[in-house]
């Protein structure tokens, strides 16, 4: 296996003990157009301490750039940049490795790497709005350092990823295309930091589960066999997007938390208000919506009182819980507080922002101002850069894109599956992508292959219960290989670590999958087994 072998900066600076600071002038363009002409690989390295409960643990952080490779002819075709935390003293064999990213496509992972399970997170007042500057960065007992070292990845055109001349940006902009540049990178971790035999963890939010599903068969034909995937807010199947049986129970959980639900007795409890939704959702709902308009009355006032909004108006709305307005915008979102000026948030229905005067016209439900994103980007990017440059000793002339909406523009959905299938746009150039094939393929050539799903009950833009049927619907038919997926629930939003609570629990399950994955020796074995057999399969014997 061909693998690029520019020196990485590596062990003297961890071994002494001592910083290593990094300043890079390169000029790291996010343009579709935009490529670099270096590829040295750099880093910053640091050493630092966090206690988690009763034990402290002494871990190194790397902040910079590995150089991928063109697959065919090794020539180095991007830099990307990451921040890896890994704890010291650790056997590679034993010690697990987890890769982290974001979604969008067109976001870094700055986004997962303060919020979620790294050594530090930033302190938000979520559901709440986080008051301006001085912010706080913490330690985070919820890391999982404690469980797996953590490599966050920032894709092309994100962060200070950009590609090598001759390669372009945009050539890295699509579903395929970005699979196999991750894939590349992790390759070149592994073999720059001799974690090949390391058990490997996947975890990807929002578009990232899309990503982690074709990555993940991408990896096993190249060789890589993973031990575990978490899919946080999934979606894996974009035909189904706005579907209202999907998104009604999230619309119920936001009425209940605004107090609209008008069922007697009143819920007490969200996850059994939970059960009986998505119960409904998937029964007189979902008939409902196939008779209309000569659905059952009873079951009208049942959505009514599920939703807070009332007959007249859903009768106009046609039913349709997830139905927009003429320009995109929810109109549930938009229409449940609408009488205290109030619109709902899409990532977070818990979150409300203002929606009268000049608000209403530049804050949609989903995007940069939703009011979910609002409340928190100012914390996001003061603390990001402060963690980086003065916490990471990581320093560029560049700026940092945290978001990307370039890629977004740009980006390519075709996908062929690995039955060869086109899954990503049909004839008239619509977006259908479909990448839970490729997540059920990979289980079932990998069938020790540990799999949590992972969702917010109030995340109104990938809907738990739409990730439910997505998963259900999945062609995986063995009983024994989809015992290896389990599926868990949150009272928090699309970015489910961002609620304390929720990010605890979210932890606690990450540590489950991990142990379970971990401690199964036998797995283990066929894994690595699986892993060697695919290697000598692509390079031949040695």
């Amino acid at each position: 296996m061909a693998s690029h072998k520019t020196p990485s900066p590596k062990s003297t600076a961890a071994a002494s003990g001592k910083d290593q600071l990094c300043f890079d002038p390169t000029a790291y363009g996010n343009g579709p157009g935009d490529s670099v002409a270096d590829a040295t690989e750099n880093a910053a390295i640091t050493h630092h301490q966090i206690k988690l409960g009763a034990h402290a643990f002494a871990y190194t952080a790397k902040a910079g750039h590995l150089a991928v490779v063109d697959p065919s002819s090794s020539k180095p075709s991007a830099k990307m940049f990451y921040v890896a935390f890994t704890t010291d003293g650790q056997t590679p064999e034993k010690r697990p490795v987890t890769f982290f990213y974001n979604g969008g496509p067109g976001s870094s992972s700055v986004f997962v790497l303060l919020g979620s399970f790294a050594p530090k997170r930033i302190k938000t007042s979520m559901p709440g709005f986080t008051p301006p500057a001085p912010y706080t960065l913490e330690d985070n007992p919820d890391s999982l350092l404690d469980k797996s070292d953590l490599v966050f990845i920032n894709p092309v055109g994100t962060g200070y990823s950009t590609a090598i001349a001759p390669y372009k940006n945009k050539d890295f902009w699509g579903v395929d295309q970005d699979a196999h540049s991750i894939a590349q990178f992790i390759k070149r971790y592994l073999t720059a930091n001799d974690r090949w035999n390391s058990p490997k963890f996947l975890f990807g939010e929002s578009y990232g589960t899309a990503r982690s599903a074709v990555l993940s068969y991408v990896l096993h034909e190249d060789g890589v066999e993973l031990n575990g995937i978490t899919i946080q807010s999934s979606i894996l199947d974009y035909s189904q997007a706005g579907n209202p049986v999907g998104a009604l129970p999230t619309a119920a959980a936001d009425a209940w938390y605004h107090k609209k639900v008008h069922v007697d007795p009143p819920p007490t409890n969200l996850s059994t208000f939970m059960d009986a939704a998505t119960s409904f959702a998937r029964g007189d709902y979902a008939k409902a919506l196939r008779k209309h308009p000569k659905a059952a009355s009873t079951t009208t006032q049942t959505l009514s009182d599920y939703t807070g909004i009332d007959k007249t108006t859903l009768a106009a709305w046609n039913l349709d819980i997830a139905a927009r307005d003429s320009v995109g915008n929810s109109l549930f979102l938009l229409g449940l507080l609408q009488d205290k000026g109030l619109a709902l948030g899409a990532y977070d229905g818990r979150v409300t922002g203002i929606d009268t005067g000049i608000a209403k016209h530049i804050s949609p439900n989903s995007g940069g101002n939703d009011p979910t994103m609002t409340a928190v980007s100012g914390v996001y990017t003061a603390m990001w850069n402060n963690y980086l440059n003065d916490g990471l000793k990581f320093t560029s002339t560049s700026s940092f894109t945290d978001l990307n909406d370039q890629a977004f523009q740009n980006w390519d959905f075709s996908h062929i599956d690995p039955t060869g299938a086109q899954k990503g746009i049909d004839e008239n150039g619509n977006i259908i992508l479909y990448t839970a094939g490729d997540l059920a393929a990979t289980m079932s050539l990998n069938v020790d292959l540990k799999v949590l799903s992972a969702n917010g009950y109030y995340d109104f833009v990938t809907p738990f219960y739409q990730t439910v049927m997505d998963l259900e619907a999945m062609p995986l038919a063995d009983s024994g290989v989809r015992k290896n997926l389990g599926v868990r629930f949150y009272p928090s939003g699309h970015m489910v670590y961002l609620d304390a609570g929720s990010r605890t629990a979210l932890k606690a399950d990450l540590a489950q999958m991990v142990d379970a994955a971990t401690s199964d020796h036998q797995a283990i074995m066929r894994i690595r087994a699986l892993q060697a057999h695919r290697q000598t399969q692509r390079t031949g014997p040695a």
